[in-house]
């Protein structure tokens, strides 16, 4: 096994595979843990469980709002990443639920930017996954999301923006591209006014498409660049978390008529987002 894990991965050293199977992180279909002179088996399934060295742990705590036998809500705080990627693995929401619920099976029915906070939706049970995925993909489910940005006298509420939105040359950013008659729109937010204090305004977003970054582009090419925002409009160098500063986007509310049980479902968060200091 050790012979085919170098062959096959060669950027992975012959001793990184071995500490790796000596560390129980790599086992076949069963379960069992995978040594490095076993006998390689043809056509076999090996499972191999990533680690991060030195990951940094993260404060950051998330609640459950609901559980029932086929969902999970969670309510996922500024900071937390919802599933493993990069440099984060344990301290995801992802691996926390499973580990707190005692559920390997649990998957993510959406994601929201490890920025934002609000309402994240998980299932408990594999066979139904396709038909919770279908309601995103079919556009029924009903998102809200609130967020904080500079003031505008000069826009009327409530405003719909539409646009076409493409990966950028910058690394992270998405942007508009310029109107084409050719081209059908991919994205769609409503956006209404709620309060204003001083210079800022808190803003209900109602997303009608699903792409990336979506809130965050439109919200920035208004002119109204959520609070905390450090990719919209202008990419900002890496650095610490502002705890301080978070991105001021909270998805408040999840509702839908759910696709196994046909009963109506809607989930709100228990967070607020503040205003900055006057």
């Amino acid at each position: 096994m050790l012979d085919f894990l170098v062959e096959r991965f060669p950027a992975i050293s012959a001793d990184e595979w071995s500490a790796r199977m000596a560390g129980g992180n790599v086992v076949d279909r069963t379960g069992r843990c995978v040594a490095p002179e076993q006998p390689y088996v043809p056509h076999g399934t090996l499972y191999y469980y990533r680690t991060v060295p030195n990951e940094i742990p993260n404060a950051a705590q998330a609640c459950v709002l609901f559980e029932d036998e086929l969902l999970v809500v969670a309510d996922k705080p500024h900071f937390l990443p919802v599933t493993p990627s990069g440099n984060y693995l344990q301290e995801t929401l992802l691996v926390r639920l499973r580990r707190k619920l005692g559920i390997d099976a649990l998957t993510p029915l959406h994601r929201i930017d490890r920025e934002t906070a609000g309402v994240v939706l998980f299932a408990k049970q594999p066979a139904t996954c396709a038909g919770y995925h279908a309601l995103f993909v079919d556009g029924e489910i009903t998102k809200t999301y609130q967020a904080i940005a500079p003031g505008n006298a000069l826009l009327q509420f409530p405003l719909t923006r539409t646009s076409t939105l493409v990966t950028s040359d910058l690394f992270m950013q998405m942007r508009e591209a310029p109107d084409d008659a050719s081209k059908k729109p991919n994205a769609r937010t409503e956006i209404e006014l709620l309060e204003t204090r001083g210079t800022h305004g808190r803003y209900r977003l109602r997303p009608l498409t699903g792409k990336r970054h979506q809130l965050r582009v439109h919200m920035a090419a208004l002119g109204l660049p959520i609070l905390g925002d450090r990719i919209y409009p202008c990419l900002l160098p890496q650095g610490g978390d502002k705890v301080d500063n978070p991105l001021r986007l909270l998805a408040e509310r999840i509702a839908f008529r759910d696709p196994v049980t046909g009963e109506n479902r809607s989930f709100a968060s228990r967070q607020h987002l503040q205003f900055p200091a006057s």
